[in-house]
Parts: structure tokens; sequence; C-alpha cells
């Protein structure tokens, strides 16, 4: 027989050795007295304690039918205080044509008052006739704009295959909507059965862009790793382990819906715009014995605040027109225009501002808080606090020594199973050493991404016990098919062959489980996740490993009693 290579020089078994180290290194296991075991590794609620919260999301979600002539009377009438007669109008027409439509009235009107509705040409007629005509619009933009202004919140049309579907993003009950439609000749549509198309909630999209921007508006606050999680269009559920109930709601009341808006007479204020609008945040800084908070707008937003600011009168006199920054309608700064920026204002937009905060320490944490509300960008709707909960710090404990006793009863288990079968150590010590190195190498990917276990996580990690020890009996039965390590020839058929079933087995699993990843089913995320990192590391690393380290343990045992040809 020839002589082998050592196995610590087996490039397989060094690299699969200095993974298991990093794993080690990754999870950092250490004992401090008073606390007891710590470790990098982030728990869930249910493993650490702490609050939770669920959050809902208002708006509404309508199909709405009106007749374009009414809908222009019912809003322009009010505005102009006399009534109106549509001339032209095809805005119900299909097709790629111009939308516009045309009225005249008796009433003094100007484009100002209208513009918001699109592009307002005004002639006079003979006597006292006015015709005005506003283009570059739709049925669909003058309903927004409608309920827009009547509600004071933003409106989303969205194509369908049904029809238009109004996103009404703010609070709104089906008899309200009804009220307002009336007033312009509209309706809530009905279904073909007859039953209304209002729905509260707001969309699949509005929901994920307001979980994913509440996420960075948490996290960016620098506490620990905070998941949040959708459920259903109108919810959304935050996990604060470690976290008591107290500080978790005033945590969560911190982000929301960011506006700027623009004091008109006495306390009144006028919409400027939404967060949306500010594309950078920068560092707060010290200069001029102010701190500043700088933010730069894009186009829009920029055009938007140069003209409400000329429109209200801010441009000539500042003090009297004061720039407010809302946060969930509550106002968290508020300051006039400067002397410069409104003298800049007069020739063009300013895209860099700079809010200024005072000159103390106060000022400072003021202005490094505005930084994160700009910088997290706007929610697009309204939220509110529906249902919280605490889960105690010792009974999170409880589960957390319960896992682990659980995990290892489940090693054991099993090693006492594998005993049962082979009856040989060699078999047994490689087959649990590989094991419990796969849940070292698991635990240690999730300590180098910041992954919160929980208990369906540390189920994920017992299935993968169970599933890799499906995979090594796999190998252990070919390669022993007669009884005993096959010569070398025979034994690397036997052990493609048992790799064939494995990466068949685990593809299997892979493609059952990623579902769960992508829709993201509450806690089954983290069990499928946990699941799929435990067979990706077993199937790359382990198994080989596995096959290397039982050739030569058998090897070596068979040597005593018959020799092996290669």
């Amino acid at each position: 027989m020839s002589d082998k290579k050592s196995l610590l020089k087996n490039p397989r078994v060094i690299i699969f050795i200095v993974l298991l180290l990093g794993s080690i290194v990754a999870i950092h296991p250490g004992y401090t007295p008073g606390s007891g075991t710590t470790s990098h590794l982030n728990f869930g609620l249910d493993l650490e304690g702490g609050s939770w919260l669920q959050i809902k999301l208002e708006g509404a979600l309508a199909q709405i039918d009106v007749d374009s002539g009414k809908l222009v009377s019912g809003i322009v009438e009010p505005i102009i205080g006399a009534p109106v007669e549509i001339t032209k109008n095809n805005l119900d027409v299909g097709g790629s044509a111009e939308k516009s439509v045309t009225f005249t009235t008796s009433a003094a009107v100007s484009a100002s008052q209208l513009e918001y509705l699109g592009t307002v040409s005004v002639d006079k007629l003979s006597g006292s006739i006015t015709q005005v005509t506003i283009s570059d619009t739709s049925k669909e933009s003058l309903v927004q704009a409608y309920l827009s202004k009547a509600l004071d919140a933003e409106v989303v049309p969205m194509s369908t295959q049904d029809g238009t579907v109004y996103e009404i993003r703010t609070a709104v009950t089906e008899q309200q909507l009804e009220t307002l439609l009336e007033k312009v000749g509209g309706s809530i549509h009905k279904n073909e059965d007859g039953t209304s198309t209002y729905k509260e909630g707001v969309s699949t999209d509005t929901r994920d862009l307001t979980k994913n921007i509440l996420s960075d508006k948490l996290n960016s606050l620098g506490i620990k790793d905070i998941p949040v999680r959708t459920v259903g269009d109108e919810y959304i559920l935050i996990d604060f382990a470690g976290i008591d109930l107290a500080t978790a709601k005033e945590i969560a009341e911190k982000p929301g819906k960011f506006e700027i808006r623009i004091q008109t007479t006495g306390n009144e204020t006028e919409h400027v715009l939404y967060g949306d609008s500010i594309v950078s945040v920068g560092v707060p800084s010290y200069h001029d014995e102010q701190w500043h908070t700088p933010f730069t707008l894009n186009d829009d937003g920029a055009r938007t605040l140069q003209k409400i600011a000329l429109d209200t009168g801010a441009i000539d006199n500042p003090d009297a027109h004061y720039l407010k920054m809302y946060l969930d309608g509550v106002e968290i700064y508020g300051a006039p225009l400067s002397s410069s920026a409104a003298e800049k204002l007069r020739e063009g937009p300013i895209y860099s501002w700079e809010a200024s905060t005072g000159t103390d320490e106060a000022a400072k944490t003021e202005a490094t808080a505005l930084q994160v509300h700009l910088r997290a960008g706007a929610l697009p709707v309204n939220v509110k606090l529906v249902g919280s909960g605490h889960v105690d710090a010792g009974l999170g404990g409880q589960f957390k020594n319960a896992a682990m006793i659980i995990g290892l009863i489940s090693l054991l288990g099993v090693a006492a199973v594998v005993y049962f079968k082979y009856k040989r150590p060699e078999i047994l010590i490689p087959m649990v050493g590989t094991s419990t190195s796969e849940v070292i190498m698991i635990l240690g990917v999730a300590a180098l991404i910041g992954w919160q276990l929980d208990l369906a996580s540390i189920a994920g990690v017992i299935a993968s016990i169970g599933t890799g020890i499906d995979h090594l009996v796999i190998i252990t039965d070919e390669v022993l098919a007669e009884g005993k390590l096959p010569p070398t020839r025979v034994f690397k058929s036997r052990i493609t062959k048992a790799f064939t079933i494995i990466l068949g087995a685990a593809s299997t699993n892979i493609i059952a489980l990623s579902p769960l990843v992508v829709m993201g089913f509450g806690t089954l995320k983290g069990f499928a996740i946990t699941t799929i990192i435990g067979v990706l590391i077993g199937v790359i690393f382990a198994r080989p490993v596995y096959a290397v380290v039982i050739k030569e343990l058998l090897h070596v045992d068979e040597n005593g009693t018959a020799s092996v040809t290669e």
C-alpha cells in the first residue's frame, strides 16, 4: 500500500479547519462574571426578551366613477366663486390625443388659481366672459388633484387590469370619501356583484416601501438590529429584542412621515414638499456660530419651494413666513428664510440648503436628529400604533436555554442511532464531529451577517443536523456497501454516486424553502434562511471533508485485518 497524505495536508481539510476557526472567532464566545456567557450572536425577541409593536398603515384604495365635466365644474366653481360652462371636453376620449378641457365663466380667473390642475390659459372674450383652457391633464390627474387638496394628502392613481385604482395615503372612511366625491358628481365604483371597491389599507408596493424606510430609520438610530416585518397589506410588526416597552414606543414614534410646510397667514401653513424630494443629506457642521444640517433637493422640490416662497410672500417678508418641518404632523423644526436665500430665490430655485439649529449642545443634538429624519426619507403614509406587548427577559432566557438543551439532545440522539447502526467509533466520531462543526459554522455565518436568531432559526439549525446526518449516512453506506472499504477506484465511483444523491436532495430542500425566504412569512423566513445556510455549508464544505476523513480512518482500521489494494 502506498503512503497516504496526512489529513492535515489535504486542501479540503485545511479549508474546513480555517472556516471552523473563523466561525468560532466570529461567534466570539466568552464568559463575564455576573453576566454569564457572552457572544457576538444576535438573539431575537423570543430568546432574549423585549418588546414588540404592531403599527397600522393609514390609507385607502378605491376605484372612482365621475363625469369629467362635472368634476371640472365641481373643482373650479368653489375656487372662482362663480358657475362655469363646459364648452369643450375631450378628457373622456381614448387614444393618445392631448387631453384638455375648456370652459367659460363670468368671473375673473387667474392662471395661478388653477395651475395645480394642469397648464392653464386664460382668454378674455366679449363682455365679461372669460374662457379658460386646462391642458396637459386627464380625468385621473384631476381626481388626484381634487382628492389631494381636499384631504391634504398624497393620492396616487394606479393602473390595474380592472381600471384605475386610487391610493389615498391618509386615513379616510368610505363615507367620508363618498361625501367628497358627491360634491363633484362622483362616487365610489361598484363591482359587478354590487360590492364597493373601497378597501382600507395601502398597496403592496407602498407597504413594502414603508417597511424599508421604517427599517432604515429605526436601525440608523444606532441601537441593535431591529427586524421589521409586514403582516398583510395594513400592518407592520417590529421586534425590539432586549428593549423595554416604554423605550420601544419612544423609538417607534421617532420615524414617520416627513414634510416641509410654509407659514402663510397667522398659524396657517401650506404644504411645500415631502421627504422624497430630498436627494442627499450631509453631516451636521458648526460654522458661522451655528450648528447646521445640510440637505439637497431634487429639481421638482427646489422649483416647488421657490414658487411657493414667491406666492406666499416669504421672499419679501421671511420673518412672517417660517419654513417648518414636520414628522407625523408634529413640528420638529421651524425657521425663516435667511435674507441671502430669499434674494437668491428671486432669481431661481435653490437646490442646496442648510437648516440651522442654534449654538449649544442641545442644538448639536437637534441637528443630528434632523439629519436622521432627513436622510431616511419620508414614510409614504402615516402610521398608527394598534398593538404592543412585552416578553420578559427571564422567559426569553428560559427559551434560549431550552433551545440549547433541545439541540444537544438532538445531537446525542442522532449519535446514539448512528452508533446502534454501525457500532464503530471511527464512523461515529467523524459523523458527530462533522454535524457539530456545521452548527458552529451556521452560527458563525449568523454572527457575521448580523442575523437575528429566534426559535424558528434554532429549529432550522436542528433541521440542518438531521439533514446532515442523512447525507453522511448515504456516504457511509455507499462506501461500505460490502462491509469494508473498497479499492480506491471503486471508492471514488461510490462517492460520486453518493454525492449525486446528496446534491439532488440538497437542491430539493433549497428550492422548497426559497419561497419562504422571498415572501418572508414572518419567523418562517428565519427557519428557511438558517436551513438553507446549513445545507450549503454541508454540501460545499462538510460532506467532502467527511468523505476524506472516513476513507483515512477506515483504511487504518482495515490495515489490521486485510490489505487494501489500489
